[in-house]
């Protein structure tokens, strides 16, 4: 089987999201796609963060009914911060028979080169990128898989449905309406 890996902080998960997992399903060679909910970004700050669980549980009511998405919890398990190389190893370790692909924004792949070992990820895992308006995908690395796909793209974000939270606006249709309930229910992001 052949697995997407999508990491992401996913605070909160909304439709975009969705979107991109569904588009690499239906337009390449991608059996499941594995949301991958990172504990903590390297690259972002944790502040903000809703509790890792919590969050996980989004993802989990936003793909519920989708058999090929599965909310992943296994960078839980490994040391913080989350580095995609270790966790590629652990997973590659755990499920000897799957193929392991990585998908990432234009504006991830522009940073690749500063991820710890990247290098090896290139040369043991696809990489399928999705364009992001104003970040051109230029590839310079010699070697590795890279695939290219132009995935629709809605303009939201996870900061921008943190914000109208906060300011009592509503993000009905931004979000999947039981992540909005689950939010709302538990007063997140407030």
């Amino acid at each position: 089987m052949k697995v997407g890996l999508y990491f992401g902080s996913f605070n909160p998960i909304h439709h975009g999201h969705l979107i991109i997992a569904n588009y690499m399903l239906q337009n390449s060679d991608l059996d499941q796609i594995w949301l991958v909910v990172s504990p903590q970004n390297p690259f972002k700050q944790s502040s903000s963060l809703l509790n890792s669980y919590n969050r996980l549980n989004l993802v989990q009511l936003a793909i519920e009914s989708e058999p090929k998405l599965k909310a992943s919890d296994i960078e839980f398990r490994l040391p913080q911060p989350s580095y995609t190389v270790n966790t590629l190893a652990y997973l590659q370790e755990k499920y000897p028979t799957h193929q392991f692909a990585i998908i990432m924004g234009s504006d991830s792949f522009e940073n690749l080169s500063r991820w710890k070992n990247y290098e090896f990820i290139l040369q043991h895992c696809p990489i399928y990128v999705y364009r992001r308006p104003g970040h051109d995908v230029v590839n310079n690395f010699k070697e590795g898989s890279i695939t290219i796909l132009d995935a629709p793209l809605l303009q939201i974000s996870a900061t921008h449905i943190r914000n109208n939270i906060r300011q009592g606006k509503s993000i009905r249709y931004l979000v999947p309406d039981k992540v909005l309930e689950e939010i709302e229910r538990n007063n997140y992001y407030r």
